[in-house]
């Protein structure tokens, strides 16, 4: 069957990551579409969130997608979550993803059809996030989500948080969600030998692109001359970063690469190394949650690679999930975890 003209990814964020039923159920439209393809399903109970990724044709994605939305919040009671990860609804994020044949203005326009299906049907409250913002506050995720479920119950009703789609009140069933467009985000996280979350939290803030405040002697924030508070940037740019637990005995580095091309996976699983050692602790292990692009794996290869000229693939790909310790946790499948190599069914490697 010869591939889609156009292709669209969509990589929903589930407020659910401990009931397998619940995902079941919620994934089934993936499974029965024609036209779209389930990539990954990554449950996470510690954080209490699964990440579905699905591509295929727009229209069938977005039909798709608005389907596994109806599902999502018939199943899933917010008023009972809670999880490690940042969360703010049942259904937290849909971002929509070019990838063949579809410009990112399309994707706006898909994220856009999306909350006003979803909040139209569903009366869900909806943010528009990254490309399909309409303020810059709304650009970063994280800004939107800062406060979580808990603070959404006060933050909706202000002025500068009403809506983008859907009521401005909060429902403590379902919370609220964002949808946008943006560009491939790879969700790459890499775990230390050590129980405390505050040193994987240190070490996040030195690396991500944000970086951390600036405090005085007392510890107190410095506020810079415009009243707001200083910051001290981080070493690369296009990265989110924050500390979390893996298990109750292991601390990560929890990240976002919003441009691969900008900044590497081995760039910061190099920095990563180099901070922890300063802190006498070992990076241990490498995760990727959701898919990466093939070409994010050969540059972090071609880094690791110790056999000058080496040029093919299949090598480069493993000399990169061997330095990013990707088979550290669990086997590492490169044909289920390449998005080129899972939409070809695996055929390419």
């Amino acid at each position: 069957m010869p591939m889609p003209t156009s292709l669209v990814e969509c990589v929903p964020n589930f407020s659910e990551g401990k009931d397998k039923e619940i995902i079941d159920q919620i994934i089934r439209p993936v499974r029965d579409a024609r036209g779209v393809s389930l990539l990954d399903v990554d449950m996470g109970a510690d954080f209490n969130r699964t990440v579905v990724t699905m591509v295929g044709e727009p229209e069938e994605v977005l039909k798709t997608v608005i389907e596994c939305t109806r599902v999502a919040i018939e199943l899933i009671d917010m008023r009972e979550h809670s999880g490690e990860h940042a969360r703010m609804g049942a259904v937290d994020v849909v971002p929509f993803i070019p990838i063949q044949g579809i410009t990112m203005d399309d994707c706006v326009k898909l994220s856009e059809r999306y909350a006003h299906a979803a909040s139209d049907e569903l009366d869900m409250p909806i943010y528009l996030y990254a490309e399909a913002a309409r303020m810059p506050e709304r650009v970063k995720l994280p800004d939107i989500r800062r406060g979580e479920y808990e603070g959404m119950a006060d933050k909706i009703y202000t002025p500068e948080w009403k809506p983008d789609f859907g009521p401005a009140e909060f429902n403590p069933k379902i919370g609220v969600t964002a949808t946008g467009a943006r560009p491939i985000l790879i969700a790459y996280n890499v775990n230390l030998d050590t129980d405390d979350k505050s040193k994987a939290n240190s070490i996040a803030a030195k690396i991500r692109t944000s970086g951390s405040l600036v405090r005085d002697e007392n510890g107190e924030k410095v506020i810079g001359d415009d009243g707001k508070p200083l910051r001290k940037l981080g070493l690369f740019p296009s990265l989110q970063a924050a500390g979390w637990m893996y298990d109750s005995s292991t601390a990560q580095v929890s990240m976002n690469l919003l441009d691969y091309d900008v900044t590497g996976l081995h760039d910061v699983t190099e920095a990563i190394r180099v901070e922890a050692k300063k802190m006498n602790l070992t990076a241990t292990a490498g995760e990727l949650v959701g898919l990466v692009p093939l070409n994010a794996m050969i540059s972090a290869g071609e880094y690791y690679n110790e056999k000058e000229g080496e040029s093919e693939e299949k090598i480069l790909v493993e000399k990169a999930i061997s330095g990013l310790m990707l088979d550290q946790l669990r086997d590492f499948e490169p044909r289920s975890c390449i998005i080129e190599w899972a939409i070809a069914g695996g055929e390419e490697y």
